[in-house]
């Protein structure tokens, strides 16, 4: 019931839609499988009836679930490998990288803030969450996802600025959700392991030149991919 505690928080229509995003993305509903009510999705998500219809419309517009009146909600079928299978790919992949142009916005200033406030007993802290994210890559998508999130929240936590720390949180629900579809669908994601300890060598130097060459490194690799797929698609 942890997860209903932080919907009621913040804006709850878009914390619904992400925590469905990641239910739908770890498959807790086969493709073509009815999802519950709007009722039952309420009371297990501890939010109204219409935060709920809200959320499920925007994932109808984004074709993860189907909405047949009269019948349900039913978890979207694959589509065929056809064109109509790669405008869905290139859709998600737009999607996800304006997800990482937020990312990059916010994290390059946190990293040049963080590498000249840190204090010496910052780095071990951050040396924890990152062997943390390190001993789960590999491991549940979901898990590996939440402890990569942790390290880049302390980076913007360590610097200093309230502000960019509440940007960030309000746009983790909508991040995670992302990144989690992302490990699971992607199959071609670049090892970014070396930019991570990068990133925190420069920030254990005060280098915030470092940091912030880590940063965007670690960020465009992924980006990177998005833009792949466009000139392949492209005629």
């Amino acid at each position: 019931m942890a997860e209903t505690a932080r919907l009621r928080h913040g804006p709850v229509v878009p914390r619904v839609e992400s925590a469905l995003r990641t239910m739908l993305a770890e498959g807790r509903w086969r493709p073509g499988e009815r999802l519950p009510n709007e009722v039952a999705l309420a009371a297990e998500l501890g939010v109204g009836r219409s935060s709920v219809r809200e959320a499920v419309r925007l994932l109808a517009h984004d074709g993860l679930v189907e909405v047949r009146h009269g019948s349900g909600t039913y978890a979207a079928e694959p589509l065929a490998p056809a064109a109509d299978g790669d405008m869905r790919r290139l859709l998600r992949r737009a999607r996800l990288r304006e997800v990482y142009e937020v990312r990059r916005a916010l994290e390059v200033e946190a990293a040049r803030l963080a590498a000249g406030r840190l204090r010496p007993e910052d780095i071990g802290r951050l040396r924890d969450r990152l062997a943390l994210r390190e001993e789960r890559t590999g491991g549940d998508p979901g898990a590996f996802v939440d402890a990569d999130l942790a390290f880049h929240r302390a980076v913007v936590e360590l610097s200093g600025n309230a502000v960019l720390l509440g940007l960030f949180t309000s746009v983790l629900p909508v991040l995670r959700a992302a990144l989690v579809e992302m490990v699971i669908c992607e199959t071609a994601l670049p090892d970014v392991s070396c930019a991570h300890a990068e990133l925190l060598d420069g920030l254990a130097r005060g280098d915030a030149d470092a940091a912030i060459a880590a940063t965007v490194s670690h960020l465009e690799a992924v980006m990177e991919l998005f833009d792949s797929e466009k000139e392949v698609a492209a005629p």
